[in-house]
């Protein structure tokens, strides 16, 4: 069977991490567009540029937008990731370089170069694909699918907003504008990957026995192994390999729930929901399809994979 084609959007971040080392030991990672969210924009490209070095890989690297369209944030996840989103371990300055050309520009020629032929993978804030859509709307004409790591289905959240999860939260605006665009895309929450979490003695095991990209994943999830920790989160919570184990394998999923999935842009308290027609009373067509059940056998022999370990 022939690799996937994927373009992943990220800020990398831990987790951002470990889904892309699956990215390129299963699929045909065609570019990375890099945007602000775990931390800054300067870090997210630098921590893109040295995983693309730990690979060993000539996966170009594109630059985004430094800031959310309309309001700047409340708060990064530099309390969580570090404040260079990399565990603050201190790794020398890679090799690889980003290019000259924007993201979102990016994302919209190697979708014409490619139509119809990767997929396009979310894990960060929505604002390249935002950008991307408002410069061309007929993006998604061009993509095969769009997997999207974001939402809380259910409320349970991430960040000081109650019901919102990060991703979505960080720029609500652009997550909207997906979302009305995207006539179906894959949702991949929150929720979702607190369910999936995994033994922490068990990945533990995984590390041990892994190459040097285990050992590097090794140091950099430090930090935010002890922030779960401190809020009493149980196990190795994995998000955007989550997504990206359903981007790269869809037939990893067992059970979805097709439904309209928008974004609350005014709420006081619920700014970056993602709020879902459950019981169809919008009467609007089901935008996104909902992952609630996977294997996760098949999840685990994918990150063991990506971490070299048997």
């Amino acid at each position: 069977m022939s690799k996937p084609k994927l373009l992943i959007d990220t800020d990398p971040g831990v987790d951002d991490a470990l889904a892309i080392l699956m990215a390129h030991a299963h699929a045909d990672v065609v570019g990375l567009s890099v945007a602000a969210g775990n931390v800054g924009l300067a870090h997210t490209v630098r921590n893109a540029c040295t995983l693309v070095d730990l690979v060993g890989a000539a996966t170009p690297v594109f630059a985004g937008c430094p800031s959310p369209l309309v309001r700047m944030p409340e708060e990064d996840a530099a309390f969580v990731h570090g404040s260079d989103g990399f565990g603050d371990i201190g790794f020398p300055a890679p090799k690889a370089a980003a290019e000259d050309e924007a993201a979102a520009l990016a994302i919209l020629r190697l979708t014409r170069e490619y139509p119809g032929q990767f997929t396009l993978v979310a894990l960060a804030p929505l604002t390249n694909l935002a950008l991307a859509l408002r410069l061309d709307p007929s993006l998604p004409q061009r993509v095969a699918r769009l997997v999207v790591m974001g939402g809380a289905v259910t409320g349970l959240g991430n960040t000081g907003k109650v019901p919102a999860e990060f991703n979505v939260g960080f720029d609500p605006e652009a997550a909207h504008v997906v979302f009305e665009a995207f006539p179906h895309f894959d949702l991949v929450d929150w929720e979702a990957t607190l369910r999936y979490a995994f033994d922490e003695d068990t990945f533990d095991r995984w590390l041990a026995a892994g190459d040097a990209r285990a050992e590097f994943f090794g140091k950099v999830f430090g930090t935010a192994r002890t922030f779960n920790r401190s809020r009493g989160r149980r196990g190795v919570i994995a998000a955007d390999a989550l997504a990206m184990a359903v981007a790269i394998d869809p037939s990893i999923v067992t059970r979805s729930e097709s439904r309209h999935v928008a974004v609350e842009l005014d709420g006081r308290l619920t700014r970056g929901a993602t709020v879902v027609d459950w019981a169809g009373r919008l009467q609007r067509p089901a935008n996104a399809n909902i992952v609630m059940e996977l294997d996760a056998d098949r999840f685990a022999a994918m990150v063991r994979r990506a971490l070299g370990a048997p």
